[in-house]
């Protein structure tokens, strides 16, 4: 476990930027707790997941944006949760940007959606930079601020491996049930 928890706080930082390029909540809930235990600065794994997170949404409007036809590939079987996408855009307006940051499978989405669409480059800028900040302060704060509890929760688990799996399908099929009703044809 020390082992573990001395290449975490060597190589932390770096698995925290590109974990967070593609989402990083559990890089960053990590990030906080190991702060907790005063193995990693929490400024500095707060500020290097809020850039890595606007940069990685940025490269995800940029790639939908200019490069269409290769997209257009991937996009093709994720026609009816792109869809939703865009009724998610006109129904919640801008702050979809920033709430997509808290619902998975819509993390990557969201901005291929609006890259396909007119949306200004420097808006979505805007609103990307302001949603990785609340998220960055919420989830790594938070993981933070109950850094004890997620330890405490942790060793419970561990005592009682079967919780995780029932756990992680429980939370798994939670969000795959909601994304295949929202996305159903009607």
């Amino acid at each position: 476990m020390d082992d573990m928890l001395k290449n975490l706080a060597t190589y932390g930082y770096l698995v925290l930027f590109l974990y967070s390029l593609g989402g990083g909540l559990l890089a960053l809930l990590g990030a906080g707790v190991l702060s907790f235990m005063g193995k990693m600065d929490l400024g500095l794994s707060m500020s290097i997941a809020f850039i890595a997170n606007f940069i990685g949404d940025s490269l995800l409007f940029y790639m939908s944006r200019y490069h269409k036809t290769e997209m257009m590939e991937y996009l093709a079987k994720h026609k009816r949760k792109l869809a939703f996408s865009h009724l998610l855009m006109k129904r919640h307006g801008s702050w979809i940007i920033i709430m997509k940051k808290f619902i998975y499978g819509l993390k990557t989405l969201i901005p291929l959606a609006i890259g396909l669409s007119k949306y200004s480059f420097w808006k979505f800028s805007t609103y990307n930079a302001l949603g990785a900040l609340i998220w960055t302060v919420v989830v790594g704060g938070g993981s933070y601020l109950f850094g004890g509890a997620l330890i405490e929760g942790y060793k419970m688990v561990s005592d009682k491996p079967y919780l995780a799996p029932v756990m992680l399908i429980i939370v798994g099929g939670s969000v795959w049930f909601y994304l295949t009703q929202a996305t159903k044809k009607h």
